[in-house]
């Protein structure tokens, strides 16, 4: 599958250990960043404010990353983010990223379409159809 977008991200220290290896946790925060820039070149938000004051979003399903080689402070990473599945109402997008030729973590996060009206529970619902057309266009070209 081709890679559907592309982004960089330089590690800083504080998200390091005291041997300068990136913690865990910030793989996640990279992912997320990723998602919010994709999202951003389509045109889009991740928090999306309607005219009736609901706001669409994208809470997480479920979230994983394997590691393959560790990450250092001053490390430039290549994150290379796929689209795995578009569903009824929901994302499932694949996370690479890199360190030049070294393949540093492979990520997964399935996210919820899901509609926030004030005094109301979060409630899923089908994406809308100009935001499906952006992810399909997108994919699209990527092939």
């Amino acid at each position: 599958m081709s890679c559907t977008f592309k982004t960089t991200r330089r590690v800083e220290f504080h998200e390091t250990d005291m041997a300068g290896i990136v913690h865990f946790a910030n793989f996640y925060k990279y992912m997320e960043q990723a998602e919010h820039e994709y999202f951003r070149s389509l045109g889009l938000t991740i928090v999306d404010k309607q005219a009736d004051g609901s706001i669409i979003g994208w809470p997480r399903v479920s979230a994983q990353c394997s590691f393959e080689s560790p990450a250092y402070y001053g490390d430039l990473l290549e994150i290379r983010l796929n689209i795995e599945r578009i569903g009824v109402k929901s994302l499932t997008m694949e996370y690479d990223l890199w360190r030049g030729k070294t393949k540093i973590a492979r990520g997964r996060m399935k996210t919820v379409c899901c509609q926030f009206t004030h005094g109301s529970p979060m409630q899923s619902i089908a994406i809308p159809e100009w935001m499906l057309l952006k992810f399909e266009a997108s994919m699209d070209q990527a092939e």
